[in-house]
């Protein structure tokens, strides 16, 4: 049976109704990120280019497609908190990605409750059942494969203190559905969320169930 690809060079564009770059790495958790300015004033934003990036020390990492706020606060201050945006607070997740000025508060505009952090001054999202408190670890200015400076930030952050609700521990193991994640997929509006039934298990070679 043959197959038939379309194939393209991005620098030539795709040829299609939308660029398929962001439906293809997908789903994509959200980096919804809490910071504030050296004066103290609040800024919450979510960003899709985010992921996990090391364990030990655990490294977090989202990438902001311009020099907004979330970046010039966190150089500024060191300091950041990532929260998980779960299906219940999807509404105001989005309402907290307007384009506003600085001097506008995001837990205000999405109606959410800034709450103090253990280690570092950044308040998180009271209405989130995970947050990780975050010290800037890395800003990396990201570059094409020939070397020239694109407007693109990379934020990596150590995290140093980890908020987790109770009832999404089971025998001391996380559930990721029951906190119901949602997650950015392609096209201008998708996004997905996970399910037990999704679920299923596998180890890798040579490795016992539960290990890493």
């Amino acid at each position: 049976m043959s197959r038939s690809f379309h194939f393209y060079e991005p620098r030539h564009g795709h040829e299609l109704p939308h660029d398929p770059f962001n439906a293809i790495v997908a789903p994509r958790p959200i980096g919804w990120i809490s910071s504030h300015d050296a004066e103290g004033r609040l800024n919450l934003a979510p960003y899709s280019f985010f992921n996990a990036f090391n364990y030990t020390p655990p490294l977090i990492g989202f990438s902001s497609i311009g020099w907004k706020d979330s970046v010039r606060n966190i150089e500024a201050t060191g300091e950041f908190c990532w929260n998980l945006a779960t299906r219940t607070l999807a509404e105001p997740m989005n309402t907290s990605c307007d384009s506003v000025d600085a001097s506008v508060d995001e837990f205000v505009l999405a109606g959410l409750t800034p709450e103090p952090s253990r280690v570092v001054s950044v308040p998180r999202v009271r209405e989130t059942p995970v947050s990780f408190e975050c010290r800037l670890s890395q800003l990396i200015r990201l570059e094409s494969a020939d070397g020239t400076a694109l407007d693109t930030w990379l934020v990596m952050g150590e995290v140093v203190g980890v908020h987790i609700q109770q009832n999404l521990l089971d025998d001391g193991v996380y559930q990721t559905a029951a906190a119901e994640p949602i997650m950015r997929a392609g096209g201008p509006a998708s996004y997905f969320t996970v399910s037990e039934q999704q679920r299923f298990d596998m180890c890798r070679p040579g490795a016992a169930p539960g290990k890493r």
